[in-house]
């Protein structure tokens, strides 16, 4: 079907384009992004989700268990409520208690296993788990919009449809673990199930079961204050509801450690987008299309709220990017999809033409929705250096991937000003100031490639030009991770961020909006330049309305 409906095919965006971190920083959710995934396949299957218990009393302590029965297996989320006080709340990553802390259970968990996780859950990273657990979670309350939607709906009443809009979810959590972590199972004993090939499936199932306890959480305790005057959620109401999350530097070094998931999830996307840009069938009733989608992107951004002198920047320029893109669909007929890409280069700032890019792909799910088969990567393979290929082979290739870079003076303290470092205490990744911070350097983690590439290259030139990289290795092993990133950088062309990761400019949020696009978050929120406050699963159908709901929730509904 592509070949007959598609000629001359345009080809991928470069990663000189894509992968700068300015770009990255300005991406939007799509069709490709794991949430969407998750509930394409939900609804494909005809997933039943109940809950099978819930044991909470009217203090809103006990615990639930949500159980999801895919056509195969079955999963649940169990799920611990606590009274916490309102002086042990914290989002921060050393925490010590929290509103709700869950697990996922391969299966359907027993008495005696809610019972051993009774006893671990609740501590998190104090705690252990087994590889009956796929991940490991917490949520802390929005504490004035949860104390004013159960005021509201104990006494007969609606919450307040702005202060909603305003908060946009009742908890948000504070990590979501998987992959092994304390004790939780490997990724590889899990990524050969169907519901599980494409990337973060067991944690966005996790977040979404979550939303869904939550909400029910939450009139339970409307109706232990009210009585029979309490009244549950509107229905509509209740699907603007998300779950936040708070998401900090932990989540940065992700995408500098994993270069070929990183360009599988990027090739998909851009791989999309050009399949989209080289149709050539383009009609009136397209462009109608695609302009009701821009009125419902202008209607999502107006629930975008920030109060970072970023991010209040950048929605500045996508109002303004939004009004242009109405302006130029209403001034007449538009040839191709392409046309339309094509004007938003020229005319948009990078965060309009990246949300143009998302609309675009959201147009066409029937070229789309395949790709996501296509975004997980098997990590568990070694990628080897080959150690045949001469020095000079080499330096030609870091020219041709790096070579943007020529110029950097890396004897310049603004070039090497950051340091990412693991914090002994935490376990998690920190980003330092390598000249005003004693001794920093001594900690430093591998995450600069652009600098470490130079350095290799370096070496390479010193040396015979017939000679191979494996006597090079030999003689200086310092430089065998900087090989390895060449050598998958020269195969899976978008593996490299195409910019200097230690710089003094750096901006770590870009790293976190780019990760957490491919996520399905919306609304980003950045609390400083280096965390963010997200929306997850907002506007998505909830269990009993999956059968029924189309795939187009992530903006809001056009205004009847």
């Amino acid at each position: 079907m592509m070949e007959e409906t598609h000629v001359h095919k345009i080809p991928l965006r470069p990663a000189s384009q894509v992968m700068k971190l300015s770009r990255m920083g300005s991406a939007h959710a799509h069709r490709l992004s794991f949430m969407r995934i998750l509930m394409r396949r939900m609804q494909r299957e005809n997933w039943r989700v109940e809950p099978t218990e819930f044991n909470i009393d009217g203090n809103g302590v006990g615990h639930a268990v949500y159980t999801a029965h895919t056509p195969t297996r079955a999963y649940s989320l169990v799920a611990f409520a606590h009274d916490l006080p309102a002086e042990l709340r914290s989002d921060r990553v050393i925490a010590e208690a929290w509103d709700c802390t869950f697990t996922l259970f391969d299966g359907i968990p027993t008495a005696d296993d809610v019972q051993r996780l009774s006893q671990n859950v609740p501590l998190q990273e104090a705690g252990r788990i087994s590889q009956s657990e796929l991940s490991l979670s917490r949520a802390n309350r929005s504490v004035r919009l949860w104390a004013h939607v159960v005021d509201r709906l104990a006494n007969g009443e609606q919450p307040d449809a702005q202060m909603v809009n305003d908060v946009g979810y009742l908890m948000r959590t504070t990590a979501v673990y998987g992959s092994g972590k304390f004790g939780a199972a490997d990724r590889q004993d899990i990524a050969d199930r169907p519901e599980f090939t494409a990337p973060f499936q067991s944690e966005m199932l996790s977040v979404y079961l979550t939303r869904t306890f939550v909400m029910d959480l939450v009139e339970h305790m409307a109706r232990a204050k009210g009585g029979d005057t309490a009244v549950p959620i509107d229905p509509n109401m209740r699907r603007q509801f998300g779950i936040g999350n708070s998401t900090g530097l932990g989540m940065a070094p992700f995408i500098l450690n994993h270069p070929i998931l990183l360009n599988n999830w990027v090739a998909s996307k851009e791989e999309a987008l050009s399949r989209v840009r080289t149709l050539t069938s383009f009609t009136q009733d397209d462009q109608a299309r695609f302009a009701d989608l821009v009125i419902r992107a202008d209607l999502n951004w107006q629930l975008w709220h920030s109060e970072h002198p970023l991010q209040i920047e950048k929605l500045a320029a996508l109002r303004s990017d939004l009004d242009a893109l109405h302006g130029f669909l209403n001034a007449g007929p538009i040839v191709s999809w392409d046309a339309i890409y094509c004007w938003g280069e020229e005319n948009l700032s990078e965060e309009g033409c990246e949300l143009v890019v998302s609309l675009l792909i959201e147009c066409h799910p029937e070229f789309v929705d395949e790709l996501s088969d296509c975004m997980s990567a098997d990590e568990s393979l070694d990628f080897r250096i080959k150690g045949d290929v001469k020095a000079g082979d080499v330096l030609a290739q870091i020219e041709q991937i790096y070579g943007w870079a020529d110029t950097l003076d890396w004897d310049e303290n603004s070039h090497n000003a950051r340091v990412w470092y693991v914090s002994e205490e935490k376990l998690e990744p920190r980003l330092g100031e390598r000249f005003e911070e004693d001794d920093i350097a001594d900690y430093e983690q591998p995450l600069s490639p652009l600098r470490d590439v130079f350095r290799f290259a370096q070496c390479l030139e010193s040396k015979d030009k017939d000679v191979t990289i494996a006597e090079i290795l030999l003689a200086y092993p310092e430089h065998r991770h900087a090989a390895r990133r060449v050598q998958i950088a020269a195969k899976y062309p978008y593996a490299e961020i195409r910019d200097n990761t230690i710089c003094a400019k750096m901006l770590p949020i870009d790293m976190l909006r780019f990760k957490l696009s491919f996520f399905g978050a919306k609304h980003f929120d950045p609390r400083s330049d280096r965390w963010v406050r997200i929306n997850m699963f907002a506007g998505a159908p909830y269990p009993q309305d999956l059968a029924n709901a189309a795939d187009d929730w992530f903006y809001p509904a056009l205004p009847s």
